[in-house]
């Protein structure tokens, strides 16, 4: 798991994301969605795993209900110190627009019967194409998996597992979003320029 190919996206001149390096292993791992309004909106999942976290742009947000299969493409590895950032990427660098954590919380990495494995299983998992971890986030709560798809590496679906916690209503990221996310949105689908703060 390497930086590079996200440092070699940006210009951290430019940019106020971190440029970060690879964190040291940890016991308790982290993950975090950020919603981010770049040249489309999509939901930013992203879990903390051998010293970067792993990530996928989730185009619907994630679900609590476990009818909803979200498609979810695998992106470049960020820094861990990724999973605090919010702001605005400026026009001309790589998705400009606005970032904001829309959860973040611990989770842990599952085996198909519910049990904690270790990172180095999670990550052999990863490599098969197929894995389950446990979300202890504000929002996102209980047993989910993402799943390749096997037309290419990149393709994925994140699923919510049946627990005390989904849900069989519909569901959608944007009705938890911050305020300041949503008016964001509102002005730039309106072709208004967004002026920082």
């Amino acid at each position: 798991m390497s930086l590079v190919k996200y440092k070699s996206k940006r210009h951290f001149n430019e940019t106020p994301e971190p440029e970060g390096k690879k964190a040291k292993e940890r016991s308790k791992l982290i993950f975090v969605v950020q919603r981010h309004h770049a040249s489309h909106l999509h939901y930013d999942f992203r879990l903390e795993l051998k010293g970067t976290l792993k990530s996928w742009a989730v185009p619907k947000g994630p679900s609590l209900n476990p009818k909803d299969k979200r498609l979810a493409m695998m992106v470049e590895d960020h820094p861990v110190a990724y999973a605090t950032f919010e702001g605005d990427i400026p026009e001309g660098n790589y998705g400009a627009g606005h970032v904001d954590v829309w959860d973040h919380g611990t989770y842990e990495p599952i085996d198909e019967d519910g049990e904690v494995i270790t990172a180095a299983e999670f990550n052999r998992h990863l490599h098969a194409g197929s894995i389950k971890f446990r979300l202890k986030g504000k929002l996102l709560k209980g047993d989910f998996a993402l799943v390749n798809m096997k037309k290419d590496e990149k393709t994925w679906l994140l699923i919510k597992h049946k627990d005390k916690y989904a849900t069989d209503e519909e569901y959608s990221s944007e009705d938890y979003a911050k305020k300041s996310s949503l008016a964001y949105t509102a002005t730039r689908n309106k072709g208004k320029v967004v002026k920082k703060k």
